[in-house]
């Protein structure tokens, strides 16, 4: 158990609300470290994922001979590291809980930049046959085990260093990490096929982002090594009466279900939505509507970066007006929106298409911005990096990870080019419904045994002013 309250002090024995002007210049920076640290190491880890998203088709001729099932196969090179995800969050992410944060992060890091540098040295299928694609397959699972730690971990940490006035504004800054990531692999890999052309990347030019990875994971292990767990943990871990990681997995299900279905939900429209619009879509823009990759890279270039221009001020508008306002705004945009973006892709006219993709980027930034700042808030102390990491990766491993092979199969065997839209619409519905239940948490604590918002009524009852939506008692 953590920490118990006593209702009769003067504030009702409710965790403090930490506030940025409260903090010292030494906490003010080691809220920055930690902000760097986490950023860097989830920036890495989306460079891998987009490089190979962005790498897909010269993966398929490489690594799987270029037939005709070539890049279905490549798909689900992407989509098996998802499989194992949950395995890695199951295990990793209540041993996060019982042995640290830090720990944690530094292994993942180092194990996802390790797995993504070999795929780098990976022998073709003309020199290797079957063993080319078996190595992929295997480095993929890898790598997908330890983002069952990485992402969770990365969000938890950021969210437990940062003050609760601004957590919205700090964690922002995790997910422009992400954008970050896989703007570089869209830059890098469209500057490669402009200025190398195909024929040189398929000589082997394919290889150098991959290798990348290598020298900047160590950069971000390096600074990963230098942070300590935040106050917020290592008060709860004093309380705790837990003696083993698989005690708090056990507990984590039995105790807090209800959570878990909740981050499910709105996990598969995240994810569904982050894997269709920056890992897929360039699959789609090149394969099922035959645009040029040059030109599909920069548009798609083009909407990160406005995405990066906007995500960090639009954390720290949640932190005053909330954060339901604009998840609920997403999930009801990817609802209504989702096919006709996909109509205006189908156009083949340029500012058309642009405009569809922008709409994707628009609701898509609404619900990256609030990631750390609402996910790790579904969850008590002493189990959220379990919780968080569990439900996180079982939603994304169903519907969110494998989205672009499902959506090429479903492409190739109904002839619609449609069906990303309505794919993403399906996650809209299942997002909505599942913001619909969340407590508001912007200002709230995340110290204590209950979870953020639970104790609105409390807060309200000595006299605290609260953002947003007050949640009912429970």
């Amino acid at each position: 158990m953590t920490e118990q309250h006593d209702p009769a002090a003067p504030d009702g024995g409710l965790p403090p609300i930490t506030r940025e002007h409260d903090l010292s210049p030494i906490q003010r920076k080691t809220v920055k470290k930690s902000v760097i640290g986490a950023m860097a190491g989830n920036a890495i880890e989306w460079f891998d994922y987009g490089i190979y998203g962005y790498l897909a088709v010269h993966l398929s001729n490489q690594i799987f001979g270029g037939t005709e099932d070539a890049i279905l196969w490549t798909l689900f090179g992407f989509a098996i590291s998802f499989l194992v995800r949950p395995l890695g969050g199951a295990i990793l992410g209540p041993l996060g809980d019982r042995i640290g944060r830090q720990k944690v992060l530094v292994f993942t890091i180092l194990m996802i930049s390790l797995a993504t540098a070999a795929i780098g040295l990976i022998p073709t299928y003309e020199q290797a046959g079957w063993l080319a694609p078996a190595l992929l397959f295997l480095l993929r699972i890898i790598q997908g085990f330890s983002a069952g730690g990485e992402y969770a971990g990365a969000a938890v940490y950021m969210a437990e260093h940062a003050p609760d006035d601004r957590r919205g504004f700090w964690g922002s800054f995790l997910e422009f990490g992400t954008l970050l990531g896989f703007s570089a692999a869209a830059i890098l890999v469209t500057a490669m096929e402009t200025i190398l052309g195909p024929d040189a990347m398929e000589a082997g030019w394919w290889r150098l982002p991959f290798l990348l990875t290598l020298p900047l994971g160590l950069v971000a292990l390096a600074m990963r090594a230098r942070l300590h767990d935040p106050e917020t943990f290592t008060e709860a871990k004093q309380q705790d009466t837990r003696t083993s990681a698989w005690q708090t997995l056990r507990d984590l299900v039995t105790q807090q279900p209800k959570q878990l279905l909740k981050i499910m939900g709105i996990t598969i429209l995240i994810n569904t939505a982050f894997y269709l619009v920056l890992t897929y879509m360039p699959t789609f823009l090149t394969t099922s509507l035959e645009m040029d990759a040059t030109q599909a890279g920069l548009m798609l270039v083009g909407v990160q970066l406005v995405m990066m221009a906007v995500i960090v001020p639009l954390g720290a508008l949640t932190d005053r007006i909330g954060r339901r306002p604009l998840l609920l705004t997403a999930a009801i945009g990817f609802t209504l929106f989702s096919v006709p973006a996909i109509m205006l892709l189908n156009t083949g006219v340029v500012a058309l298409q642009v405009l569809g993709l922008a709409i994707f980027g628009l609701f898509l930034v609404m619900l990256l911005c609030n990631i750390s700042a609402s996910l790790p808030a579904l969850f008590p102390t002493t189990v959220r990096y379990a919780g968080f990491a569990l439900g996180y990766n079982v939603a994304t491993s169903l519907l969110g990870g494998p989205a672009g092979l499902i959506n090429e199969a479903l492409i190739e065997s109904t002839g619609s080019t449609l069906v990303p839209g309505f794919y993403m619409t399906v996650a809209g519905i299942i997002g909505l419904v599942a913001i619909l239940t969340f407590n508001e948490t912007a200002g709230r604590s995340l110290r204590g045994d209950r979870v953020p918002g639970d104790d609105d009524r409390d807060r309200i009852a000595v006299g605290e002013t609260l953002i947003g939506k007050v949640a009912k008692e429970r």
